[in-house]
Formats: C-alpha cells, sequence, structure tokens
C-alpha cells in the first residue's frame, strides 16, 4: 500500500512559536520538499491571514503551476461562506483543506451548532468550490476526541459527507493524546466502516507518541500521514518527516513511500536555518550525534564486523558514521578517525595519542577529528623535549581600557621565580613577566619571529587551537607548538617548549656567550591567524 506524505512544515510547522518564513523562504521550502524529498503534497498557509502569506502563496503557486505540481499544493480554509475560497483562488492555489469539526464537543460549543447544521454548511461549501474549480480535503479537528467521547457524532459526519466529492478525510490528534492502541483502533473501524474513502492522520506529539501513532496508523491503513521538518509545530510539535520516512520504510514492509531519504538532512537543515529552531542534537536521523559512535567499544566492534549498525545506515541519508574522541574514546575510535585522515602510527604513539585524547575528553566536551593532526604533532614534539623548566601557576588579566597584567610562577631545576608585567594582550604581559624573571637570572633567550594561530577548519569556539611560534636565534629559526583550546594558554605551552628547548641545548645555533634579545611590543612580526578566527 502506498502511503502519501502531506507535509505542513509551512502551515501548522509555522505555528512553532517565533516561527516565521517570508516568501522567498516559503518558495524554497516548498521546491525543496516537493522535488528533491519528492513528498506528494505539501501545506503552504491559512487562507485570510494575513498579506504576507498572501505573498507567499502566490510564490509557490506560480512556481507549482510552471512545474505542473499546482495539485500537490494545498491551502487551510475555513467555513466562512466563500471568503476562504477567494482568498485561495486569489492566491493561486486549487486545493482548499477545510477545517471541520471532528467533535461533537466543538461543534456545539464552539460553533454553537447543532450537527446536521454544520454538515449542511460544509455541503454548501464544498459545492461553491467544485463551481470555482477547487478540490476539497476536509480536516475533522478534534477528531481523537470524537473518536473518545461521540464516535456516534464522527460516524454521522463522515456517513453524511461520503458522496460528497471530497477527496480525503484528515484525521488529527489535534491535542496529541492518543496512544498507539487507540490509533489502531479507532483508523481500523473507519476503514473498516468506510473501505472506499482515503483517510489521513495528523499526529501531534504532546505525549512523545506521535512517531508511535504513525505506525499504529499504517499499520490500520491510513492512506496518508501529515509531517512537518524538525518536528515543528504548535506546543511539543508534529511528528518530523525524516522519522517517519525511516520508521514507516524499516517497519512496514507492506507500505511504500515515496520518500527520497538522501535529502532527508538538507531540508532539515535549510528549515532550521530559515525558522531560526536548532535540529537537536540527539534527534534521529538528522541530528548531528545519531550516526555518531561515541564508546571505544561500539567502535571496536564496527572494526570487526559491524556488529553495532543497525538499519539506519548513514549513507541512506547522505551522511556518515562518525566516531567521537573524548573521555569515551578507545584505541578503536581514533584508528577509525586516523584512517579518514589517511594517517598511520606506530603502537606506542598511538597509545600516548589515545591517552592524550581521554585527558582532554576529561577537560573539554568536543574533539573533531581535524584536532588529531594537531594533537600529535603535539606529542611528538613533547616527546622529544625534557622539561627542566616548568610553569607553575600564572594569572592572567584583560580589561577593556586597561593593559592586561600577568603574574608568573616558574620553576627552573627545582628552583621557583615569580614576576608580574602588564602588556599589550595578555600573552604579551605573559612574556614580559617571564623576561623579567630571565633578566634577573641572567638567561638567555631567542627572539620571538612569528606567531600563528590556528583553528580546524570547521572548528568550534571550544575546538583545540594551535599556536606556532617561530624564533630567531642567531640567525637561526626554529618553531614550537602549543595546543589547547584557549590560543593565549597554546602560545604559553609553545613558550614553555622553546625554553626547554633552550635549557636542553637544543635550540639551533645556541653557544655560550649568547647575546639577550629583549622582548619589545613591536619586535615581533604581527599575530597571524589563519583559519576561523581562534577562541580564548
Amino acid at each position: 500500500m502506498h502511503i502519501e506524505i502531506m507535509d505542513t512544515t509551512l502551515r501548522d510547522g509555522e505555528q512553532t512559536s517565533g516561527v516565521s518564513y517570508n516568501k522567498t523562504e516559503k518558495l524554497n521550502i516548498a521546491r525543496v520538499l516537493l522535488e528533491e524529498v519528492k513528498a506528494e503534497r505539501v501545506e503552504i498557509a491559512s487562507a485570510r491571514v494575513s498579506q504576507g502569506e498572501m505573498e507567499g502563496a502566490k510564490a509557490i503557486t506560480r512556481w507549482a503551476r510552471q512545474a505542473n505540481r499546482l495539485e500537490q499544493v494545498e491551502i487551510l480554509g475555513f467555513i466562512d461562506g466563500t471568503a476562504s475560497l477567494e482568498w485561495i483562488r486569489q492566491a493561486g492555489g486549487q486545493v482548499i483543506n477545510l477545517l471541520c469539526k471532528g467533535s461533537e464537543a466543538h461543534v456545539r460549543g464552539q460553533l454553537r451548532q447543532s450537527p446536521g447544521e454544520h454538515i449542511e454548511k460544509i455541503r454548501v461549501l464544498v459545492a461553491e468550490a467544485q463551481s470555482m474549480g477547487i478540490s476539497v480535503n476536509v480536516y475533522l479537528e478534534d477528531w481523537s476526541n470524537g473518536m473518545r467521547r461521540s464516535p456516534d457524532y464522527v460516524d454521522y459526519f463522515i456517513r453524511s459527507l461520503k458522496e460528497e466529492p471530497i477527496l480525503r478525510f484528515m484525521l488529527p490528534d489535534t491535542l496529541g493524546i492518543l496512544n498507539p492502541e487507540e490509533v489502531r483502533r479507532y483508523i481500523s473501524r473507519l476503514r473498516d466502516t468506510y473501505p472506499d474513502l482515503h483517510f489521513d492522520f495528523h499526529p501531534h506529539n504532546d505525549y512523545g507518541l506521535a512517531e508511535a501513532n504513525v505506525l499504529a496508523a499504517a499499520t490500520a491503513g491510513a492512506r496518508g500521514i501529515h509531517t512537518t521538518v524538525n518536528g515543528l509545530g504548535e506546543r511539543a510539535g508534529n511528528v518530523p518527516l525524516a522519522s517517519v520516512a525511516g520508521i514507516l520504510n524499516d517497519h512496514q514492509d507492506t507500505v511504500q513511500l515515496g520518500i527520497e531519504e538522501s535529502s532527508l538532512a538538507k531540508i532539515s537543515t535549510l528549515v532550521e536555518s530559515f525558522s531560526g529552531i536548532r535540529i537537536p542534537s540527539n534527534m534521529p536521523v538528522v541530528g548531528e550525534n545519531v550516526f555518531t559512535q561515541t564508546s571505544g567499544i561500539h567502535a571496536d566492534g564496527d572494526q570487526k564486523n559491524n556488529l553495532y549498525y543497525n538499519d539506519l545506515m548513514p549513507e541512506r541519508f547522505g551522511r556518515k558514521r562518525q566516531y567521537a574522541l573524548g573521555k569515551m574514546s578507545g584505541k578503536a575510535s581514533i584508528q577509525k578517525n586516523l584512517e579518514e585522515l589517511g594517517i598511520e602510527l606506530d603502537g606506542e604513539t598511538m597509545k600516548k595519542l589515545t591517552q592524550k585524547v581521554i585527558a582532554l575528553g576529561d577537560r573539554k566536551d568536543f574533539i573533531t577529528r581535524e584536532d588529531l593532526p594537531y594533537i600529535i604533532a603535539d606529542l611528538l614534539q613533547s616527546n622529544q623535549i625534557d622539561d627542566k623548566i616548568k610553569v607553575k601557576n600564572y594569572s592572567l588579566s584583560v580589561a577593556e581600557g586597561l593593559r592586561s597584567v600577568a603574574t608568573l610562577r616558574l620553576g627552573i631545576n627545582g628552583n621557583e621565580y615569580e614576576a608580574t608585567a602588564s602588556g599589550d594582550g595578555q600573552y604579551d604581559a605573559f612574556m614580559k613577566a617571564l623576561y623579567k624573571i630571565y633578566d634577573d637570572l641572567g638567561k638567555r633567550y631567542p627572539a620571538l619571529q612569528d606567531y600563528l594561530v590556528t583553528i580546524p577548519p570547521g572548528g568550534r569556539t571550544d575546538a583545540l587551537v594551535e599556536a606556532v611560534i617561530t624564533w630567531c636565534n642567531e640567525g637561526h629559526s626554529f618553531r614550537t607548538r602549543g595546543l589547547d583550546p584557549d590560543q593565549t594558554v597554546a602560545a604559553i605551552k609553545a613558550t614553555v617548549k622553546m625554553l626547554n628547548l633552550q635549557e636542553n641545548g637544543g635550540i639551533p645555533g645556541q653557544k655560550e656567550g649568547l647575546n639577550r634579545h629583549r622582548y619589545r611590543a613591536g619586535q615581533m612580526s604581527p599575530p597571524t591567524t589563519t583559519g576561523r578566527p581562534a577562541a580564548g
């Protein structure tokens, strides 16, 4: 059985608090949904809402007419004489989704009408729509409460209108109150009673049961499901399009969908951008983390025989499996990431890299694959240096309109020295304090020649920053690297490596009688930052 997907991101999804699309955004969302995602239908607007709603609807219907897709574009309308029909005709539409009452309580309590009066008004409007060349679907608003409390009314409604030229009877769980057993029972009852009618199911997610209810509706014979991209919608939202595609394709052997799964990530990102509502990182199919293994045990199982794979393969959705780096990482997780980078390491370096990644994971939440080359370079250089000089403590301050101040306590061969200095920035102040200590001890130091800060491509503000500092000693240049989420700390680490190289006699051109080079603001080349601006 084929199930239609009617996506209502541009109508019901726009009822999300704070979400409003302009006409260009609406047009682009509709085009991707119909052309690339291949949803059968889209609901794009509510009649008589605003001039902006009219302009957005016109933009979509103009495109849809040229693309021969106008029958796939639907607009919500009301039982208001011909007002909604005239609005839809002016907007260029030719399908009305007529909002009717699906429970007796709504008919009598909100409309102050009898069921017979309500049905008669619907018949009149359907006839008027036919004369205007507009097709009709009907919503049974509050249908879920209608089935619970007034099933005879629901039966009366459908029986009275089943001979009318109505394409679809659309069954909303308006308040998201149903459970899967109720959905299966209620839709089965309607399908058994009216086997020739087309029933759509329109779920809401107030109890978090929307996806389960979709599966129940499909099992019961619903021929259409209403979705929104990223589950947007009023209150707890509607059922997410991507989840519905995965559920029905994998858990209903008798169901056929026309959805192009590889385009789901694209439409989700597009709607995220236009709506301003972020995709939860753990949202099924489209969330940032859903194809990321964090446990090293899982990575090991995948490496040996794909033991932790399921049917939701990321390639189906145009994505790739990833292995998170952090305190839960094992050798297999890191190996998977190194393979993507084309890096091979010996056993000892791999062991040290694993320990370093775990240690970093204890300090920060996010380590990227692109961080690994920096960490490896830092490890390899660190292994070559005997740490005779250590930074015991330091304090850095920065304030608007004031010079930065640094206080430094340095350990040199077991002795401790302290100095305070101000400078043009935190690193400048740190260096001034450092050289105070070195001047007092009569120790030599090379000149800072260049200062480069990089952040991995696509890195976030908490990404690892690499500081590469070029030093000049007697005409010989050499570099040291430091790695940290804070760019100033990364530069300090690179500086301490230089001091230890000097202390261990490892500086190119180092010899007795080396003249001291005092650090002065302006004596160094201007700091250069590559990639994205670094945090800190």
